[in-house]
C-alpha cells in the first residue's frame, strides 16, 4: 500500500518533485565540484613538495650558511694553462660548489635517525658545477717604422724612429654552462633527490657503488647533452659511466646529476660532509614533535617540513588553492545549506495544498505516524533523485576541469643561504643568493568515493530534513481541517 501511494503521488506532482529534487542537485553537485578541485591543488602542491623533498620524505635538516670571511667574496674563479704557440688553444674548466645550505658533519645523519619519532634519516650533498669550455687565440706583436722630415730629427740629424710594438688579433671565445648535482646516498634511495624518480632506462645504483664512477642523468638533461645509457660523462676531469636514466614520477626534476654521495663529497673537496639530511618520521601526525625535538637536540640547525615550504609556494596555484579552501568552501556550505532550506519550504508548502487529502486520510483511519511516513517517503525519493541528478553534475563538472587541465604556476621562492630547502629550487646558490623557480601545473579534479559517498549522504540527509519539515506539517492536520477545505 505504502508503495502504490508513493508512486501515484510523485507521478502527480512531477514537476513539484523535479523542482525539490533539482535544488539538492545544484547543491551536492557544487560541494562535488569544489570538493575534487580541492583534492586536485592538494595533487598539484604535493608535486610542487615532491620537486623539492623526493617522496616519502617529512622533513630535511639543513644549516644556514654563514657569509664568506676575510677577502673571500664567495665568486666563481676560473684558471687555464697559458700557451705559447700561435695556434687556438681550447680550454675547458668546472667549478664545483657545495649549493644550499652550509655543509653538515656525516655524522649527523645518525644522530638525526637516533632522536625519537624518526623513522629514517640520509644525506645527500647538493652540488653546482658551472663549466667553462673556449677557446683563446693568441695575438701577435707588430712593429711599424715611420720616417720624420728633415731639420726636424734629433741630434746628429737622424731622419727615423721606431714605434712600440703593438698587439694585433687575438681574443677569446667561451660558452659557460651549469648543472645540478646531488650525492645519493647508495644504502638508502628511498629517501632522498633520487626517490621521486623511477628509472625509465637502465639500472639505479646498488649498495656495493657506494664510491664507483657512475651516474644516473636526469631524462631532461640526457636529452638536451645526448647522454644515454653507457655514455661516458665527465665532470671536473673525473669520468663517470651513465647506468641510468631517471624520470621524474610527478614533478620536474630539479637534479641533473645523481652520484654516489661518496663521489660527490670528492668532487666538492667535501669528505665526510653532507648539505641536507632527509627525515621520514614513524608517524605523519607527529611530525611537528619531530621537528621540535631535533632543533633542540642537535643545535645550529634547521628544519623544514613540508608545511613550511607549503607556505613558500606562490603564484596563481596558491591564489587558486586558497579560493578553493577558502570561497568555495564557503559557498558550497551557503548553496547546500539554501538547497536544504528550499527543499523544505516547498515540501511544507506541498503538504499545506494537500489539506483535504491528508485530512480525507485522518478521517478513514489513518494515524498521524502513518501520514508522516508517507510524506518523508516521498521526501526521501526527491532527495535521492537529487542526490543522483548532483552526482552527475558534479563528475561532469570535475571531468570538464580535468579535460581542459588549467595551467597553474607555483613559483618556489626562498632565501639564500639553504633556507632549510635542501637544495632545491628556492634554495641558496653557491654565493647564498636568493633563488626561485617556476614550476607550472596542469590541474585535475580527481573525484575520491569518498566524495561520492558524501554526496548520497547529502541527497538522504536534504530528503530526511524536507521530509521532516513535511510530515510534521501533515501531523497536525485535522479530518475537520478537509471538511472545512470541502465547504
Amino acid at each position: 500500500m505504502f508503495g502504490i501511494y508513493l508512486k501515484r503521488e510523485l507521478g502527480r506532482r512531477k514537476k513539484a518533485a523535479l523542482v525539490i529534487a533539482l535544488g539538492l542537485a545544484l547543491g551536492i553537485a557544487l560541494v562535488i565540484t569544489v570538493n575534487s578541485v580541492s583534492a586536485g591543488m592538494t595533487q598539484a602542491q604535493d608535486k610542487v613538495l615532491q620537486s623539492l623533498y623526493g617522496l616519502g620524505t617529512d622533513m630535511t635538516v639543513t644549516k644556514a650558511r654563514t657569509a664568506p670571511t676575510g677577502d673571500s667574496s664567495g665568486g666563481p674563479r676560473f684558471e687555464f694553462d697559458a700557451k705559447s704557440d700561435d695556434e687556438k688553444t681550447e680550454q675547458s674548466s668546472d667549478r664545483v660548489t657545495t649549493q644550499g645550505g652550509q655543509a653538515l658533519k656525516s655524522s649527523l645523519v645518525a644522530q638525526v635517525a637516533e632522536q625519537k619519532g624518526v623513522a629514517s634519516a640520509v644525506g645527500a650533498l647538493t652540488l653546482n658545477v658551472t663549466k667553462v669550455d673556449g677557446s683563446f687565440t693568441q695575438g701577435k706583436a707588430e712593429s711599424s717604422t715611420g720616417g720624420q722630415a728633415q731639420g726636424q730629427g734629433g741630434p746628429g740629424g737622424g731622419g727615423g724612429s721606431t714605434a712600440a710594438p703593438q698587439v694585433q688579433g687575438g681574443g677569446a671565445s667561451f660558452d659557460v654552462n651549469s648543472y645540478s648535482v646531488s650525492g645519493v646516498d647508495v644504502s638508502d634511495q628511498t629517501l632522498g633527490p633520487l626517490a621521486g624518480s623511477e628509472i625509465s632506462s637502465g639500472v639505479t645504483f646498488t649498495a656495493a657503488q657506494s664510491n664507483a664512477k657512475v651516474a644516473v642523468v636526469s631524462t631532461s638533461y640526457a636529452k638536451e647533452n645526448s647522454y644515454k645509457v653507457g655514455s661516458t660523462l665527465t665532470v671536473s676531469g673525473t669520468k663517470y659511466k651513465v647506468i641510468g636514466l631517471a624520470t621524474p614520477e610527478s614533478s620536474e626534476s630539479t637534479t641533473d646529476v645523481y652520484l654516489p654521495l661518496k663521489q660527490a663529497q670528492t668532487l666538492a673537496d667535501a669528505a665526510g660532509q653532507v648539505t641536507t639530511i632527509y627525515v621520514k618520521a614513524t608517524d605523519s601526525k607527529q611530525i611537528d614533535t619531530v621537528k621540535a625535538a631535533i632543533q633542540k637536540n642537535i643545535a645550529g640547525t634547521t628544519v623544514t617540513t613540508s608545511a613550511d615550504l607549503a607556505d613558500t609556494v606562490s603564484g596563481s596555484l596558491s591564489t587558486a588553492s586558497d579560493l578553493a579552501a577558502g570561497v568555495g568552501k564557503w559557498l558550497s556550505i551557503a548553496v547546500l545549506v539554501a538547497a536544504f532550506l528550499v527543499a523544505a519550504l516547498l515540501t511544507s508548502s506541498a503538504v499545506s495544498r494537500r489539506v483535504r487529502e491528508f485530512g480525507t486520510l485522518k478521517a478513514l483511519g489513518w494515524p498521524s505516524r502513518r501520514v508522516t511516513r508517507q510524506v518523508v517517503g516521498e521526501s526521501m525519493l526527491n532527495g535521492l533523485l537529487g542526490g543522483v541528478l548532483g552526482i552527475a553534475l558534479g563528475l561532469a563538472a570535475a571531468y570538464t576541469v580535468t579535460a581542459i587541465s588549467p595551467k597553474l604556476t607555483a613559483e618556489l621562492g626562498g632565501t639564500g643561504g639553504g633556507g632549510g630547502m635542501g637544495g632545491g629550487p628556492g634554495g641558496g646558490g653557491p654565493g647564498g643568493q636568493a633563488a626561485s623557480n617556476t614550476m607550472e601545473i596542469a590541474l585535475s579534479a580527481p573525484v575520491s568515493l569518498t566524495t561520492v559517498a558524501l554526496a548520497v549522504g547529502l541527497a538522504v540527509a536534504g530528503g530526511l530534513i524536507a521530509g521532516a519539515m513535511g510530515g510534521w506539517r501533515a501531523s497536525r492536520m485535522r479530518p475537520a481541517d478537509a471538511l472545512r477545505s470541502v465547504s
